[in-house]
């Protein structure tokens, strides 16, 4: 891959550019963004500029070190190997990049290791620290580092790379997976390919439609089981459900199929639109925004869901 096919982030990327050209780029960094929108690739791209090659691949003075599968955390020992990269002497020049994936999952005893290594890197080591938690990074280790913040990407930045990565795909498509991505490339092929995201949108639309239908304990028992299972993709979740209210309020208003995000699932949208009133379905969007700002701040999620499926049934 070359640097002309990265998409976005242009002021960052000119700025590591321009640093590396004067010879005056730190040699520790902080790079904070949601997974998938970007930062292996920024760093990459900086790391194949730093060794003096052109071409964005796998090079011996570029070392990555990855959270282990099946591993919820990078442990000490990791870091050893770690240091031992560092300590060692560039192999075809006089610079080594060392990349760290999922810096949030280091325990607190390898991140006061990896501290060590940042504050007395040998000469031509620069480390990139990646994450996308930041909360979860000490503050010794973010005093010592330049932080860069990635921001998803615009919606014109976006359609160019669905149209570059996705050419098969009809308008309607395109406009659907540019809605869910929110911004982050990299969540485009899991929306477009993931048998679980088009799970949680069948069922969601069905749940819409189901409100009211029956009892209350009967619509909750019917659907609280479906977000434990999918808890992990709570911002998927809420995504759709919201997705599918703006098309209701929207087709309620105008009447046009073409404004419609959620093509595909019109006939929901069209019998919603007679199901719902407006204050109905901004009460739907309450809840739902409430619920999703709960899961974040890690509420029990099970009684998150049962709230959040009572509040939606009585609107």
């Amino acid at each position: 891959m070359q640097d002309t096919d990265i998409i976005g982030h242009n002021d960052i990327r000119e700025y590591f550019k321009k640093q590396i050209l004067d010879g005056s780029l730190v040699h520790a960094h902080l790079i904070i963004g949601k997974d998938g929108i970007g930062k292996s690739l920024i760093t990459k791209e900086t790391a194949v500029k730093l060794i003096g090659k052109s071409e964005i691949k796998q090079y011996v003075d570029i070392c990555e070190f990855k959270l282990s599968k099946n591993k919820k955390s990078i442990g000490i020992d990791q870091v050893r190997a770690l240091i031992d990269e560092v300590n060692k002497k560039p192999y075809e020049g006089d610079k080594k990049v060392i990349i760290i994936y999922s810096a949030d999952k280091l325990t607190v005893q390898a991140q006061n290791a990896v501290l060590k290594t940042i504050e007395e890197p040998p000469a031509g080591v620069y480390i990139f620290i990646l994450c996308e938690n930041v909360q979860m990074i000490l503050d010794t280790i973010k005093s010592r580092c330049q932080i860069h913040k990635l921001n998803p990407l615009s919606r014109e930045e976006m359609l160019k790379f669905i149209y570059r990565k996705y050419p098969e795909l009809d308008g309607k498509q395109k406009e659907s997976l540019l809605v869910f991505a929110e911004g982050i490339p990299g969540r485009c092929e899991y929306l477009k390919e993931d048998e679980d995201f088009r799970v949680i949108r069948d069922t969601l639309a069905k749940l819409i439609v189901d409100i009211n239908k029956t009892k209350e304990s009967e619509f909750i028992n019917k659907y609280i089981n479906f977000f434990i299972k999918y808890n992990h993709l709570y911002s998927e979740i809420f995504e759709a459900i919201l997705s599918y209210v703006r098309d209701i309020i929207l087709y309620k208003d105008i009447t046009d199929d073409k404004i419609i995000i959620n093509r595909d699932k019109i006939d929901v949208i069209k019998q919603c639109c007679d199901l719902f009133s407006y204050n109905s379905l901004q009460k739907i969007v309450s809840a739902a925004e409430e619920a999703r700002k709960k899961i974040v701040k890690n509420v029990n999620f099970n009684l998150v869901y049962n709230v959040f499926l009572i509040d939606i049934f009585n609107v």
